[in-house]
């Protein structure tokens, strides 16, 4: 099959590979659509993944297909079904997967990450790790099933109340997911802080009430019951704190690079009294993201702006770079 292969740094091959015997309790998966994903970015430039990253392997962890065979023990799972999978193997045992906190489990593996994933014309995967769509989603829109359900965690962290101001700092693909996640969840409004005109209007058609140019405007400081940091970069991280009000609450969402260093007052956080969140991965949200999809509450096919054949990694991988790009897919016809 063919197939993307990370070997290091800056080095992502396309190449025939072929495929391991499947497995007891395994679905063997006709890959259809792959999104590419700042961590996939992170990774190809020799970064730190979910979990560690061990070359050669498949990158691409956010995916879907069809279901071509299912292995020895398979109940569930036909032939022919559309699926999505999380990507995320935990292993049931550590102190983390037996309180309730698995997303921080010792022994995590992920698909695409430290096993073999979705930049491939097939992927093996865990049975329990698929979840079936509706014939009437798109492979696109099933594949975003993975970041979706990311910031549902991300949502639950963050503890939107109904009537709650937000601010999305940050509106690339994750940006404009949370901002109708935040609707959802209740929010009076929502402000979105982006730099790039494109994406300050896909805000605006996914439901913000207001989006703003940071380089030419300053976000209001002490005004956001809850401020959703998305970009990644130092200056939005520093925006979201001052934009808290007092009592606020301030979610870290972003990946950002493992060296980065933000400048903080502890002062303002013990006079705002602010609450500081992190969000990592998305234990026990994956139902409801494939949910939310199949019942057309969120919508992602307008995110969606770049699609290549796995033949065009690279090109696609420098796409999901640039600010022309919000989201980018690997497509297989």
């Amino acid at each position: 099959m063919k197939a993307a292969v990370y070997y290091g740094p800056e080095d992502i091959r396309v190449e025939e590979t072929d495929l391991r015997d499947l497995g007891k309790n395994e679905l063997l998966i006709k890959v259809k659509a792959c999104g590419i994903c700042g961590t996939d970015i992170h990774i190809y430039r020799g970064e730190k993944g979910s979990t560690a990253v061990t070359p050669p392997v498949i990158l691409g962890h956010e995916f879907s297909g069809e279901v071509v065979e299912v292995g020895e023990g398979v109940e569930h799972f036909s032939p022919g079904d559309r699926v999505a999978v999380d990507p995320n193997i935990y292993c049931g045992e550590c102190s983390y997967c037996q309180s309730g906190k698995k997303q921080l489990c010792r022994r995590l593996n992920a698909l695409g990450v430290s096993r073999n994933g979705g930049f491939a014309e097939y992927c093996i995967v865990p049975a329990a790790n698929a979840v079936k769509m509706p014939e009437t989603v798109p492979y696109e829109a099933a594949a975003l099933t993975e970041p979706l359900s990311c910031c549902l965690h991300g949502i639950d962290r963050a503890g939107i109340s109904p009537g709650q101001k937000v601010a999305v700092i940050g509106g690339g693909a994750i940006g404009l997911i949370m901002t109708q996640l935040a609707l959802l969840s209740g929010a009076s409004s929502v402000m979105v802080s982006e730099p790039v005109k494109k994406r300050r209007e896909l805000a605006l058609q996914l439901g913000a009430d207001r989006a703003a140019d940071p380089v030419h405007e300053t976000v209001e400081a002490d005004q956001f019951d809850v401020v959703i940091e998305c970009a990644g970069n130092r200056k939005a991280m520093e925006t979201a704190l001052k934009a808290a009000k007092r009592g606020g609450t301030v979610l870290f969402f972003s990946v950002p690079s493992p060296d980065e260093v933000l400048p903080v007052r502890p002062f303002d956080i013990y006079e705002k009294e602010l609450t500081i969140k992190g969000s990592f991965i998305n234990p026990s949200a994956f139902l409801r993201a494939a949910d939310l999809i199949a019942h057309r509450r969120i919508k992602l096919e307008p995110i969606i702006t770049h699609a290549y054949p796995v033949e065009d990694i690279k090109t696609a991988l420098a796409m999901q770079s640039s600010p022309d790009a919000v989201k980018v897919l690997i497509r297989f016809d």
